[in-house]
């Protein structure tokens, strides 16, 4: 695993070299409690299947990541996508990457493409959120009663050692505040420029198919990818059609 210094923290990142020429840089952001290694094996069929680079790092807090001193606040995703990663970006000195972000990883890759439009090359999403649901707010409220009553810590413990109670606290008690009811980035939406692939599970246990619907609405030329027999987890629950729906973006927004 590499390290990176990244706005003062230092950031365990993994870098898979491209295979073959002319590809873009693709960066893969993790989901509200994941991180570099619980890809698992993810980012390097991905990267075979589309022969770039692939960048995939775990947030500050996550994995080996060092975390913020100050307490997580209802903009989490939002410093993400407008602060940290730019930063990361420009200190890797990647130009027009192509963004691949799961839930909470896709909402910081939609954020970031309407703050920088001119930046991404493409952004895919996998189960992201702009707004938040009952269906949402009863998932997390689900996840704290395994928290509480499973070892669900001690698996979680494998990824984020130390960290582990921080992750799952910080990620259900905002979301479960009442600061966090309103939260929205429909706003960022109209603003993005790049081609867009919003890719959901019809059993997604976290959403609604209007979460990729309104990108849709929002974002002229959204492909949408509506998958059965999928939850929450796109990559794990139906890894194939995801690596073949990734790769055909991938040559669609380098023009390759």
């Amino acid at each position: 695993m590499k390290r990176i210094a990244v706005s003062g923290l230092k950031l365990e990142y993994r870098d898979f070299p491209a295979t073959a020429e002319g590809r873009p840089t693709l960066l893969l952001l993790h989901e509200g409690l994941g991180c570099v290694t619980m890809w698992r094996h993810f980012p390097e069929k991905l990267a075979a299947a589309t022969g770039c680079r692939l960048i995939v790092w775990s947030r500050a807090g996550y994995g080996g990541s060092e975390a913020y001193a100050e307490p997580r606040t209802p903009r989490y995703m939002h410093r993400e996508g407008e602060e940290m990663l730019p930063a990361l970006i420009a200190a890797l000195g990647i130009e027009k990457p192509l963004l691949i972000g799961h839930s909470d990883g896709g909402t910081i890759a939609l954020i970031f493409a309407g703050a920088f439009p001119d930046v991404p090359l493409g952004v895919a999403v996998m189960a992201p959120h702009e707004f938040v649901e009952d269906v949402t707010l009863a998932g997390i409220r689900d996840a704290r009663v395994v928290w509480e009553t499973t070892d669900m810590a001690q698996k979680l413990a494998r990824y984020h050692h130390a960290q582990t109670e921080r992750v799952f606290l910080d990620w259900n008690d905002t979301w479960l505040s009442p600061a966090f009811r309103d939260w929205n980035i429909e706003e960022y939406l109209p603003k993005i420029r790049c081609p867009v692939l919003a890719i959901q599970g019809e059993d997604d246990e976290y959403a609604t198919m209007r979460q990729i619907e309104v990108i849709a609405e929002r974002v002229p030329g959204t492909r949408l990818l509506k998958l059965p027999r999928c939850g929450h987890s796109p990559h794990r629950d139906q890894e194939a059609s995801v690596l073949e729906a990734l790769a055909a973006f991938v040559s669609r927004a380098s023009g390759s």
